[in-house]
C-alpha cells in the first residue's frame, strides 16, 4: 500500500477557540459538569509538553464501573497518539497530528430505518438522558497490539431502546461523517467511504457494548472518534467506529467497511479469535502498549497471548454458540 503524506495543516483550518467552547458549553447542557482546560490543549494541540497526564476538558460526576478489568492501562499520551483512523490518515500518528480538522461543533445524529422514532438527534439530545459511567476495557487492533482504556459513556442498548426499534431491527448500522474537508484521509481511495460498521441486535444490546463520549475522565479527543463512538470490548478495534452521525435499524445484514475492502480478511463478526489467523499473520498473540519501555525497546516488548473474545468469553460466548466462527470470523 502507497501511504501518501497528510497534506499540511493551515492556520485557517486550526479549530479556533470560540468552536471549541462552544462545544464544552454543549456538554454542559447535556448534564455534564465540565472542568476548565489549559488553552494549550485546544483540540489538535497534541500532548502536553508536560508530559503524560491526561488533559481536556474533565468530566465530573462520572461513575466508576464495578467490572472494569483491573490491567495496567495504557498511558494517555500512547493512547491518543498511536491510533487507527484512516479517515485522519494511515499512519499511526496522523490522526493526533491532523485532529484539528475534525471540527465537532455542530454534531447531529442522524436515525432512520426500522424504528419507531426516526429522526435528526443534535448531540445534546444524544447526551443528555444518560448517566456517564468510567469503564475500563481492552482495546485489541488486528495489528497484534492492544491497550486497556478506560473509556467514558453509557451503556449502548440504553441509547437504542429511546428510538423503539421494531420487530425487524435484527441489525443495527453506523456511519461515520464523510466530510474529506474535515477529515483529510478521505481524500485517498484507502476505503470505500464514507466508514460504516454493523452489529446484530443482540451485540448491539449487550450490556458490555458502549457509547462512549470520552476516555481517561475527559471528553473525547478528535483522534479518539470525537464526539461519539462506539466501544465494542470483545471485538477488533475496527468494529469500534468512531465520529457516529447515523445510526440506522436494518433487517438484513449491513455492509462494514473493512469487509467491502478485504472480505476475505475482515468479516462482519470480527470477533477477537486467537485460533482464527489474518490471511497475512497470526493473531495468536499480542503486544500491550502499556506505557512499558520507550522507542524500539516497546516496539519489540514481549508479546502476551491473545485471549478468546479479548477476554470477554465469559460474557458474550453465547452470543455465538450456533455459529462455526471459523467460517463467520
Amino acid at each position: 500500500m502507497i501511504i501518501k503524506a497528510a497534506n499540511k495543516i493551515r492556520s485557517s483550518e486550526i479549530t479556533s477557540e470560540d468552536v471549541f467552547l462552544k462545544r464544552r458549553e454543549l456538554l454542559q447542557a447535556a448534564g455534564l459538569a465540565l472542568g476548565a482546560t489549559t488553552a494549550a490543549m485546544l483540540p489538535g494541540a497534541g500532548i502536553a509538553a508536560s508530559g503524560d497526564g491526561p488533559e481536556g476538558q474533565k468530566l465530573d460526576g462520572v461513575t466508576a464501573w464495578a467490572d472494569s478489568t483491573s490491567e495496567k492501562q495504557t498511558p494517555w499520551a500512547q493512547a491518543t497518539s498511536y491510533n487507527n483512523f484512516y479517515e485522519l490518515g494511515t499512519d499511526k500518528t496522523d490522526p493526533q497530528k491532523n485532529a484539528s480538522r475534525l471540527i465537532t461543533e455542530p454534531w447531529s445524529v442522524e436515525v432512520n430505518g426500522e424504528c419507531a422514532k426516526p429522526g435528526k438527534y443534535t448531540l445534546e439530545d444524544i447526551l443528555k438522558p444518560h448517566a456517564l459511567e468510567e469503564r475500563v476495557y481492552r482495546l485489541r487492533c488486528v495489528e497484534a497490539w492492544s491497550m486497556v482504556i478506560p473509556w467514558v459513556g453509557f451503556p449502548l442498548s440504553d441509547l437504542l431502546k429511546r428510538f423503539e426499534p421494531n420487530g425487524n431491527a435484527r441489525y443495527v448500522q453506523f456511519q461515520t461523517l464523510h466530510d474529506p474537508q474535515r477529515l483529510p484521509g478521505q481524500q485517498y481511495p484507502v476505503l470505500q467511504w464514507p466508514y460504516v460498521e454493523g452489529l446484530r441486535m443482540d451485540e448491539a444490546m449487550h450490556p458490555l457494548t458502549l457509547m462512549a463520549a470520552g476516555m481517561y475522565g475527559r471528553v473525547l479527543p478528535n483522534q479518539s472518534g470525537a464526539p461519539l463512538r462506539l466501544v465494542v470490548p470483545w471485538k477488533y478495534g475496527f468494529k469500534s467506529i468512531k465520529s457516529i452521525v447515523r445510526i440506522s435499524f436494518t433487517e438484513t445484514q449491513p455492509d462494514t467497511s473493512w469487509n467491502l475492502s478485504a472480505p476475505r480478511e475482515y468479516g462482519f463478526y470480527s470477533n477477537v479469535n486467537p485460533t482464527v489467523s489474518h490471511p497475512r499473520w497470526s493473531q495468536a498473540k499480542e503486544r500491550r502498549l502499556d506505557g512499558d519501555g520507550k522507542g524500539l525497546a516497546a516496539l519489540f516488548a514481549e508479546k502476551q497471548e491473545t485471549q478468546m473474545f479479548n477476554g470477554y468469553a465469559e460474557e458474550v460466548a453465547g452470543l455465538y454458540s450456533d455459529l462455526d466462527l471459523t467460517k463467520n470470523f
